[in-house]
């Protein structure tokens, strides 16, 4: 049976949730992976909660929605409070954006605090960034893709405008999720 990888980043709208989606998805497929994603807006697209589902498999995929996530990004206290029943115990993980998520106290789940929209503000001048810096965490705490393939994804999916900062970004969460 192929393995699968459930992952549900989450937010509010305008914190780039659907973007870092799109580009995990993307890297996945540079690691020959098979993908499937999907997302979904609140009611307002700016300050609603918004998610980003990725599912990334060694073989098809069945069903393209998360039943239990094995990975948790939460980047806002309500999608953390509202999504974080989806994590599935003993083997997930939550990883959280600490200047804006206070976490539960929960046996068995492996919670990680990363400073990313904090390390975005001070190093790179712009919270709107905190979203590429979880997902560089991310990718090294969990190994769900590899970096040079997250690298390759955010250089096919970002504007030219943008490509630098990201590129940035992603070092930062790289070196960050070492650090953790």
């Amino acid at each position: 049976m192929a393995e699968i990888k459930q992952i549900r980043l989450c937010g509010f709208g305008g914190q780039g949730i659907v973007l870092a989606g799109t580009i995990l998805g993307y890297a996945g497929i540079n690691d020959g992976k098979w993908v499937a994603g999907s997302s979904s807006y609140g009611a307002a697209a700016r300050g609603g909660t918004c998610y980003s589902d990725v599912v990334i498999s060694d073989g098809p995929i069945v069903y393209p929605h998360v039943i239990k996530a094995d990975v948790l990004i939460a980047l806002s206290q309500i999608a953390y409070n509202e999504y974080l029943k989806l994590v599935n115990p003993g083997n997930g993980i939550v990883i959280y954006d600490k200047r804006l998520v206070s976490v539960q106290e929960i046996d068995n789940l492996k919670q990680v605090g990363v400073s990313a929209t904090e390390l975005a503000i001070r190093e790179l001048g712009s919270k709107q960034i905190a979203n590429i810096i979880m997902l560089g965490a991310a990718v090294v705490m969990t190994k769900i893709v590899s970096k040079d393939a997250l690298i390759s994804a955010i250089d096919k999916n970002v504007t030219v405008r943008f490509k630098d900062l990201n590129l940035k970004a992603v070092d930062l969460g790289l070196k960050l999720g070492k650090a953790e």
